[in-house]
């Protein structure tokens, strides 16, 4: 039985849950919210996810979301015991928990911070904000000193869900050419990650259409 996903096109958190899902070779029965149509707040959708956020999936009637929670669940229960996605020995799965609350709380929210006031509210770049996202990945180029993926030499969802902030930083014109651990990581994710095509670059093309939109409106 397919799980549903309750997604928007474009959204990064929405697209981590596609990347794992595309690792673990699960079918998902997508299910498009159109947030500014405020779908989100319809009647059915609140009983499931009373926060009203996408990603949400639903599991043999058990709804959940939040991206990484979503990742961790889905490896759980369909990964197998021997996943390397998700590790079971302590210190390894600690450390991939590490980077995934890297990601949902220093990376993905400065980018958040600098760049949408912009596209979304025509403000000013702000330098103080770019220089506290500059500085996150500076960090994120340290992890990934010396090693293949941001937690050592396997594929995890720790990685699935950073390329899913790193391809929308880039998409929104900021370079990565200061951080060159990342832009070589970033290269290999884009052939390594199983279905990168359809479960992330995809997104992000719908990401650069509505960034387009929204400065055109912007520049009105």
């Amino acid at each position: 039985m397919a799980i549903d996903l309750y997604f928007t096109a474009g959204s990064a958190p929405c697209r981590v849950v596609l990347l794992v899902a595309a690792a673990l070779d699960l079918q998902l029965n997508l299910k498009p919210l159109n947030l500014w149509e405020r779908e989100q707040l319809q009647a059915d959708f609140l009983k499931l996810n009373p926060q009203h956020t996408v990603p949400t999936i639903v599991d043999e009637g058990f709804p959940l979301w939040e991206s990484r929670a979503i990742s961790r669940y889905l490896v759980n229960k369909y990964g197998g015991d021997s996943s390397s996605l998700y590790p079971k020995d302590l210190m390894a799965r600690a450390l991939v928990d590490q980077r995934l609350d890297f990601d949902i709380g220093t990376l993905y929210p400065r980018f958040a911070q600098y760049f949408y006031p912009q596209v979304f509210g025509g403000a000013k770049p702000d330098a103080a904000a770019l220089k506290k996202l500059e500085e996150a990945l500076v960090f994120l180029n340290a992890f990934l000193e010396g090693q293949k993926y941001v937690t050592g030499d396997v594929l995890t969802i720790a990685d699935l869900s950073l390329v899913a902030t790193i391809s929308t930083i880039d998409a929104a014109e900021i370079s990565l050419k200061s951080y060159p651990n990342v832009e070589k990581w970033f290269e290999l994710m884009k052939t390594t990650a199983p279905d990168y095509q359809n479960a992330n670059q995809k997104g992000i093309d719908e990401f650069k259409k509505l960034i387009a939109q929204m400065k055109a409106k912007t520049e009105l």
